[in-house]
């Protein structure tokens, strides 16, 4: 009798083990995870990687371009970018009053004929954010550039064959010229602007069909797009920084940082060396300013005593920008601060003037750092480690000749990206943001694919891409 009530336990314990196993192997399935990979059985994942890169028709470093350092002459291509990652994009024709108008241009077209004129950009600091500009030049010019393959971008007629939707709207002149209220007006032009361009999107059917994610839109002064950006937000934004913007608006994973057009000259014939730069570190421009950038009168009240620093305050106005020119060009260093915004136009001006950058700016987004080492020709300080008793003074004193010598020759050879031109040329600042755009693409389009997985067929895609009120942080 024991040895049958022992069997009948062993019967009993075996097949609920059985039940078990095979209740969890189930579970496992259903949670689509691959089976058993942690125990060998399914082949190294690295080894299926090589695989694919084997069979491949492209190398995997033809996918990113690549930066190369010195050992050759400054005329040598500096970065290497597949022919493949020219991107297509669709620009909407929107009417004069969102771009050449706002710059006084006046024609019976959508477009100025700028085979034969091209309007000038607004002078002074308005130069600074002027992207859009030199952008939308482009996207114009490849329509009749005679060769196509040195293009980084060209227009599409046709939206479908369309990498990203361009919206040719000039924000950063729209603020700084047009936001104050004219006589009669209850909404300045500006804001109106803003509220039509809106409206427009909203009803294209290039917004509806991404919900936005495939559009660019530029915002590159800190306070344009101010009253859009949050019905805008899922958009590829071209700014030059996140410093006003939450993190579900703007960040780096989606958006593009562009740098500011300098306003000082570049350095073209630079015959300088350490010796004959007598200023050890250079600074001139606003020193009380608010936020982040309280930190330049506590440095200048530190460095204002220092025999071979110049920190002082200045403009534009009377000769500012030349007496910034000779400034920069006659010394090792500049100080790149924070002010009211994690960036500023000084960074540029200094890579234009060959002046290794300093850069004090914790929150600071640097164009193109995906594929350019700034260390190389920056030097990068700690807002907290700045404001310590001789620590900044003391690490410029202690960079040496040859150690700046590389940093400079450095600088001279990536001081091209900073360039805005028309016509754009390879690797000037046009070029470079829209090669940086185009490495945005592969992400927006996974993106994309995935949103439309689980789409209800009962359900219209126009209701299922109506924009949120709210980010919910897509990326």
């Amino acid at each position: 009798m024991g040895l049958i009530t022992h069997k009948s336990l062993f019967c009993f314990f075996f097949f609920t083990s059985v039940l078990f196993i095979l209740s969890w192997f189930f579970v496992l399935r259903s949670t689509g995870r691959p089976l058993f990979v942690d125990f060998g059985i399914l082949p190294n994942t690295g080894l299926l990687a090589n695989a694919d890169i084997e069979n491949s028709d492209e190398s995997p470093d033809t996918n990113v371009p690549i930066v190369e350092e010195g050992g050759g002459t400054q005329n040598q291509i500096l970065i290497k970018c597949d022919s493949k990652k020219q991107v297509k994009v669709f620009m909407y024709d929107l009417p004069p009053e969102f771009h050449f108008e706002l710059l006084g241009w006046k024609g019976k077209s959508i477009w100025p004929d700028i085979q034969s004129e091209v309007p000038d950009y607004a002078g002074g600091l308005n130069l600074q954010h002027s992207i859009e500009y030199w952008l939308t030049l482009d996207l114009l010019n490849s329509e009749f550039a005679e060769n196509l393959s040195e293009k980084s971008a060209i227009r599409v007629s046709n939206s479908s064959e369309a990498d990203v939707v361009f919206v040719p709207f000039f924000s950063s002149i729209s603020f700084n010229r047009y936001s104050k209220l004219k006589p009669n007006q209850k909404m300045s032009t500006n804001v109106l602007l803003q509220e039509k361009l809106v409206n427009f999107l909203m009803a294209q059917e290039e917004w509806k069909r991404s919900r936005g994610r495939d559009h660019i839109i530029l915002a590159h002064h800190p306070n344009s797009l101010l009253d859009a950006r949050m019905k805008l937000w899922p958009a590829m934004f071209i700014l030059a920084d996140f410093g006003r913007y939450p993190p579900t608006v703007a960040n780096v994973e989606k958006d593009v940082i562009a740098p500011y057009r300098h306003v000082v000259g570049s350095y073209v014939d630079d015959s300088s060396d350490f010796d004959s730069r007598p200023t050890l570190l250079y600074f001139q421009g606003a020193i009380y300013r608010k936020d982040g950038g309280i930190i330049r009168q506590e440095l200048f009240y530190m460095l204002k005593d220092e025999k071979d620093v110049h920190f002082s305050f200045g403009s534009i106005e009377k000769h500012g920008i030349t007496q910034v020119t000779q400034g920069m060009r006659s010394s090792k260093f500049c100080l790149n601060i924070a002010g009211d915004t994690p960036s500023s136009n000084r960074l540029f001006d200094a890579i234009a003037s060959h002046c290794v950058p300093v850069i004090i700016s914790d929150e600071i987004e640097l164009p193109y750092e995906d594929v350019l080492n700034y260390s190389e020709f920056c030097i990068f300080v700690r807002t907290s480690d700045a404001l310590k008793d001789k620590f900044l003074i003391n690490i410029m004193r202690n960079i040496g000749k040859e150690e700046w010598t590389r940093m400079w020759r450095r600088l001279k050879e990536v001081a091209i990206f900073y360039e805005y031109r028309y016509p754009s040329k390879e690797n000037d600042a046009v070029q470079m943001i829209w090669q940086a755009v185009s490495r945005k693409v592969p992400a927006i389009k996974m993106k994309l694919h995935k949103a439309r997985r689980f789409s209800p067929t009962n359900v219209s895609r126009e209701n299922l891409l109506l924009s949120d009120s709210l980010p919910r942080n897509f990326w």
